[in-house]
């Protein structure tokens, strides 16, 4: 992908064929401060690879670092560490997670078109931080077109699509490294593919489902909830998106079937949890996702006052790619880099529900956490806009749109 340098932020954008994904590349670059503890380190910067999405168009949460390397002190590792970033550690670490969670549990990840380097990808990924293999060989992993077959399988993903299969399937091997993973291919980005590809993992036995897509929230989502995501006894979650407060709400975060996921900057301290976690904002339409929905109802178990409607988020986990994610792309991102994104926090949470355990039949795993707040790192600070009522978009004791609830801590407030 060319990289492009700009005195203020401009779309590039890029005509593809109606009705598929929209992965236009974005040449807006995000910058952000070196650390306070190395301020001679240089400016970090970082560039979305997908752009703002519409209601008939999906779009990725993805953001890709430009020089890792040379920031490595944001991730606590060395000048010669490959990879830089957060890996698996970290993140059980952070959440309070087991580091062999998963096991007996699959959890399926939705994308659309083909990676044909996904499985190669994520052995170099899992053998990097001694996760076991998962292969189709071994049976762990299995990689299947909208109607379940192995084959024929989509055309290939252009643009910067495998960024997103192989940050959705690292972060799932991270969190739950002994989960078997059910990766669907959607043929494209419309609501009906992605929908179809959500619904046949259900039918293939997936007890959770990782959603890295959104779609700008319309008047035909509760119908949509009706045809693809309504799924008892199943977790079913999506990111709430990356350009904060301002843009609006996304769907399928929104539906009231779905736990919604913000994001957060997750840091290292010398607190006794070892990390602080604030809400991810970059800059003026670089962060979480928040908001109020105009056409979602309220499901029961969401008490705050000021939304008559679905809010977003319900919990959070890592976002920020100041102090992101390690992944590994070969096929168009070459190799080892640093990602972030709600793309990087629904993997995240959806191996967290696989850390948890089989969701009770006929329930509704979105509510789980509203059961267990104090199961839960609540997040306290930052905001990702502005907005009344206030905390549709700052965080605050309790909750908040931008981080819900708050991110992991441990796996109790994933439990039926």
């Amino acid at each position: 992908m060319r990289r492009h340098t700009l005195k203020r932020p401009q779309l590039i954008l890029s005509a593809f064929a109606a009705g598929t994904l929209t992965i236009t590349a974005l040449a807006a670059t995000g910058r952000a401060s070196a650390s306070p503890n190395h301020p001679d380190l240089p400016v970090l910067t970082w560039h979305q690879l997908c752009a703002a999405p519409s209601t008939t168009a999906a779009s990725c949460d993805v953001l890709k670092v430009d020089h890792p390397n040379e920031h490595v002190s944001a991730f606590g590792t060395t000048s010669s560490a490959t990879p830089s970033g957060y890996g698996p550690a970290d993140l059980q670490s952070a959440y309070k997670l087991p580091a062999d969670g998963g096991a007996g549990q699959t959890i399926a990840v939705i994308d659309a078109y083909d990676d044909p380097n996904a499985e190669s990808d994520l052995a170099t990924y899992r053998k990097q931080y001694g996760l076991p293999a998962c292969t189709t060989a071994n049976g762990c992993l299995k990689k299947v077109n909208s109607s379940g077959q192995t084959s024929p399988l989509p055309s290939r993903a252009s643009a910067n699509q495998g960024a997103e299969d192989s940050l959705d399937l690292d972060l799932v091997s991270a969190v739950a490294p002994r989960a078997e993973i059910l990766f669907v291919e959607a043929s494209s980005g419309t609501m009906t593919a992605m929908g179809t590809a959500v619904n046949r993992a259900v039918t293939l036995g997936a007890k959770y489902i990782s959603n890295s897509y959104i779609f700008k929230e319309s008047s035909s989502d509760p119908s949509y909830d009706k045809q693809y995501y309504n799924h008892p006894g199943v977790a079913v979650v999506a990111g709430s998106g990356d350009w904060d407060y301002s843009w609006g709400v996304g769907y399928p975060s929104s539906s009231p079937y779905v736990t919604s996921v913000g994001g957060t900057s997750l840091v290292r301290a010398s607190n006794a949890r070892g990390w602080n976690e604030t809400v991810w904002n970059s800059k003026p339409g670089e962060g979480t996702g928040s908001g109020c929905s105009a056409y979602e109802p309220k499901p029961s178990w969401q008490k705050d006052a000021g939304c008559p409607k679905r809010m977003t988020a319900d919990v959070a986990a890592v976002a920020d790619p100041a102090h992101g994610v390690a992944v590994y792309d070969s096929y168009q991102e070459g190799g080892w880099g640093v990602y972030g994104g709600t793309s990087a926090a629904t993997p995240v949470i959806a191996g967290v529900y696989g850390d948890a355990g089989t969701p009770a039949a006929g329930s509704s795993p979105a509510s789980y956490p509203y059961a267990h707040p104090d199961a839960l790192n609540d997040v306290t600070a930052g905001n990702n806009g502005n907005c009344s009522p206030a905390y549709f978009c700052t965080a605050e004791e309790g909750y908040d749109g931008p981080t819900g609830l708050g991110t992991p801590n441990g796996t109790a407030a994933f439990h039926s």
